[in-house]
């Protein structure tokens, strides 16, 4: 489903002015309220970047006392220091923060931001197709997990979700159109019921068209994602009881092509960059995926502030499905691109269903110089396969279903402290250990803006590491041990002035029994001990009305040879930023460019939806240049941009994955529309 349709458009504008009527005004946060910071550990270096001020006419607003007579036809009462954002964690650590919503127009214009997640990404050359961290990411959630996760990044993240809090209804729409048929499109309508009880309601989707293997980009879709989250807040009178709530849905289709295919031996990489005209190696492949998530997060005040009690439930469904009508074959006869036909050799439908019920009880407590919470967790997780089965293997009419199932029932305790100073020295830890296997500890400090933390994970394999059926692979792993990851992380923050903002961090990780998808698209685990250096550099200059924002990483990967990652990857953007047209309008101009180093990037396997190694195939030392100008209207963000404006100038293009070029030269637009009453 597209938004080419003036029907959804003119729905959601009929449900945004129908609310104005609903507007109120209360009066806001408690004085002597807290607002100590969270782990630094856990902060997005991102939000260190300097922001301009917020010009919005309703800045001005005077607040009135309740009950007074508002004049709503002569001024802006409602604006975005009206409408405020809360998270659920703050809340249970004790900081009572709520922040103003983003209204700036910082990084509006770079495809990272699109998404729920702002990390570097390897992906299939087109916004919403399947990715994976393009860095090293150290791992986080021990004990069962399913272990798909190629379109996490697209999904609504049930832990991270902003509740908010409104005087007046808030809403925005969000749009993002690009050239090649990149879509993406958001709309948020949130408002409190009562001065304590907030709803709010976000409905996304993200459309991308096939670049390569078509010859009528109009109509040939490549993916068509829709995502919901229903989320509410609600807290006592007495602020004693708190309840986090929220529902997220994904409905993601991938249309899969297997990547590029060569027409005859002479093709080289260099010559499969012919897009519409090249051959690919899947016509009727599909992935499909739908997930549900609830949770509840609720706590009650015992003796105030110093002791908590709270309860998390998590209910999460994931069902991915595999389609492919026409198994290819080449010129021989013999089948291509898969390794083997297991159960039928005409046509594939794998599935797998994964269900997980997750409890947890605890305590927290936490005063002005300390925080502390303990926890006992349960986790009831099980998968279900299935495969078809031919009554002939060339023959389409099913004979059978192959099933079988993987269960894990599992128990965890764990618990955080936090002692902090003046939010200048900051002590912390924390643990989680699961019966009796897995566990994960961290320990840092922090002195200003030096930082140390040390972290160790024993990790055990993931569900689809350890067991699968399909069509084309099966395994059966149960016997792999567990992982262990050791790390030890520095960084170095310092402002000088609002000229200069530096970051230098630095990381030692070392990994035992590192598991893998190998060369052949299957779970391997590893002997002996991956180990890699990180070293990262960040910094933002300012000169007058001219900035420069660089992000470098270096990783050292001599040690680790199965961590395929860039060994250098650098983001600068240049950008003029200001008033123009007497201080009529503030705006960004500049140009952005991204270049990691040519590494052996991993192949991607869609029957599995895994990244495995492959060591045929380096991708090349390319940049990508974006040319964009964003501005602020008074309550709408927009930008302009040409992507990869540096397309076919010296290389016919690049290779996002073996297999799967990058995005030609786009022209893309997008707004972001904020309505306050």
């Amino acid at each position: 489903m597209r938004i080419k349709s003036f029907t959804i458009l003119l729905f959601l504008l009929a449900l945004l002015s129908a609310t104005d009527s609903f507007a109120q005004i209360r009066p806001r946060q408690k004085p002597g309220q807290r607002t100590t910071p969270t782990n630094p550990a856990q902060q997005n270096p991102q939000r260190t970047q300097q922001q301009q001020p917020n010009r919005s006419v309703q800045d001005t607003a005077r607040v009135k006392k309740p009950g007074s007579i508002l004049d709503d036809t002569t001024k802006a009462l409602y604006g975005p220091k009206t409408t405020l954002r809360l998270y659920e964690n703050d809340v249970l650590e004790g900081i009572y923060r709520e922040q103003r919503i983003d209204t700036t127009i910082q990084n509006i214009q770079n495809q990272r931001y699109w998404f729920q997640d702002t990390a570097y990404y390897q992906h299939l050359g087109n916004i919403g197709t399947a990715s994976q961290p393009l860095l090293y990411k150290l791992p986080t959630r021990i004990g069962a997990r399913f272990g798909k996760n190629a379109f996490d990044r697209y999904a609504y993240d049930s832990n991270k979700i902003n509740y908010f809090d409104t005087r007046s209804p808030y809403s925005h729409l969000y749009y993002v159109q690009g050239q090649r048929g990149e879509q993406v499109f958001e709309v948020i309508y949130a408002r409190n019921i009562t001065e304590r009880f907030n709803f709010g309601v976000a409905y996304q989707i993200i459309a991308a068209d096939k670049q390569f293997g078509t010859t009528s980009l109009r109509d040939d879709g490549l993916i068509d994602n829709q995502a919901v989250k229903a989320f509410t807040h609600y807290r006592s009178k007495n602020n004693n009881y708190n309840l986090f709530s929220n529902y997220t849905h994904l409905n993601h289709e991938q249309i899969e092509t297997g990547g590029v295919k060569p027409a005859d031996a002479d093709d080289t990489p260099d010559s499969l960059f012919r897009y519409e005209d090249d051959l690919v190696f899947l016509e009727q492949a599909v992935t499909d995926e739908i997930r549900h998530n609830y949770h509840l997060l609720h706590m009650l005040k015992i003796v105030g502030e110093n002791l908590k009690a709270y309860h998390r439930f998590d209910w999460r469904k994931q069902n991915t499905t595999y389609r492919d009508d026409a198994l290819p074959k080449n010129a021989e006869g013999a089948l291509d691109f898969y390794p083997e036909a297991i159960y039928s050799s005409a046509r594939t439908l794998d599935k797998t269903n994964y269900r997980e019920f997750e409890n947890e009880f605890g305590l927290s407590g936490n005063t002005s110089i300390s925080y502390y919470k303990a926890y006992i967790k349960q986790r009831n997780s099980k998968v279900d396969y299935s495969a078809i089965q031919t009554i002939k293997p060339d023959t389409n009419a099913i004979g059978a279903i192959v099933t079988d199932d993987l269960v894990e029932n599992q128990v965890f305790i764990g618990g955080k402290l936090r002692f902090n100073y003046q939010d200048k020295y900051l002590l912390f830890g924390e643990g989680e250990y699961q019966l009796v296997d897995n566990y994960r500890l961290q320990a840092g400090a922090r002195f200003k803006g030096l930082e140390f933390v040390q972290s160790r994970v024993r990790q055990s394999p993931s569900l689809m590491e350890q067991y699968l059926i399909s069509n084309h692979f099966t395994w059966n792993n149960r016997d792999f041990k567990t992982t262990i990851t050791d790390q030890s992380r520095a960084s170095l923050r310092q402002q000088f002035g609002t000229r200069l903002f530096l970051k230098l961090s630095g990381a030692y990780t070392t990994i035992n029994r590192l598991v893998v998808y190998n060369t052949d698209a299957e779970p391997a685990q590893l002997t002996g001990n991956q180990q890699l250096l990180e070293v990262q550099f960040a910094n933002h200059l300012r000169l007058g009305s001219i900035h420069f924002e660089n992000f470098i990483n270096y990783t050292n990967t001599d040690e680790a040879p199965a961590i395929r990652v860039p060994e250098w990857l650098v983001n600068s953007k240049l950008y003029f930023q200001g008033y123009i047209f007497k201080n009529a309008l503030f705006t960004q101009i500049g140009v952005e460019m991204f270049l990691p180093t040519g590494y052996k990037a991993d192949a991607y396997m869609p029957v599995t939806q895994q990244f495995y190694l492959q060591n045929d195939f380096t991708t090349k030392t390319y940049p990508v240049f974006d040319v964009f100008l964003t501005a602020d209207i008074k309550t709408v963000n927009v930008f302009v941009k040409m992507a990869h404006a540096n397309y076919d100038l010296w290389e016919p293009g690049y290779y996002e994955t073996p297999g799967y070029p990058g995005l030609r030269r786009s022209l893309t637009f997008g707004l972001k529309w904020m309505f306050f009453d």
